[in-house]
């Protein structure tokens, strides 16, 4: 059975207990307190290596780390993941762009609001996030504007990555979804999907959170 290293409050963490849930494959769960200092065990490394989750076991004990990748593994042949060449690579174009544009600047500063970090963070730091952010949702609601779904053809792996972070940018000090019309639509589109997970844990489930990490 496969195994899912997860840390609840991770939202690149749900985007695989969301095609988990899609697929209805069944799955261990092994949670990990990252903010406690457990991703960075030399056997926890051996499945991340860079002590981060989500990070997946196989049954025969190979492991593979980093949500996208996982996400592509498990869609593989699933109508999650397009089976010609150009679908897939248009796939991988906004995986790229969510772990880039998204992730990293609307999931930044989600994490720094949620947990209190953001005082301790450089303002010409924060600012730069934040319009980083702010272009990246623009982005998205001009794409969005000509098409139901990111890569232009069903719903796939792509928006399950894009939904973790995107739609909860209004949890992210000074940035909104209310100028982005589209972009709400497609929030909609994708909560309405049969088996949509619709789960969120904060943060204050896990006190060590506050904490940076080690």
């Amino acid at each position: 059975m496969l195994t899912l290293y997860d840390y609840l409050p991770s939202q690149n963490a749900w985007k695989v207990r969301q095609l988990l849930h899609h697929l209805q494959r069944p799955h261990r769960v092994r949670h990990v307190g990252i903010f406690e200092g457990e991703g960075r065990r030399e056997a926890f490394l051996r499945v991340s290596p860079t002590g981060t989750v989500p990070a997946l076991e196989l049954d025969d004990g190979r492991a593979l780390a980093e949500s996208n990748a996982i996400l592509c593994y498990l869609a593989d042949g699933t109508p999650w993941l397009p089976g010609d060449a150009f679908g897939r690579a248009k796939v991988w174009q906004w995986l790229s762009f969510e772990q880039e544009r998204i992730e990293s600047q609307v999931g930044a500063l989600r994490h720094w609001t949620l947990t209190g970090k953001l005082a301790r963070r450089a303002p010409a730091l924060v600012e730069a996030k934040r319009n980083g952010a702010r272009r990246a949702l623009e982005i998205l609601d001009a794409q969005f504007a000509q098409r139901a779904f990111i890569a232009g053809g069903g719903y796939t792996v792509a928006d399950i990555a894009l939904f973790a972070y995107a739609s909860r940018a209004d949890e992210a000090d000074g940035l909104s979804l209310q100028p982005h019309a589209h972009l709400r639509d497609w929030i909609e589109r994708v909560r309405a999907q049969p088996r949509f997970l619709d789960e969120m844990f904060p943060y204050a489930i896990d006190p060590h959170s506050v904490n940076e990490l080690p």
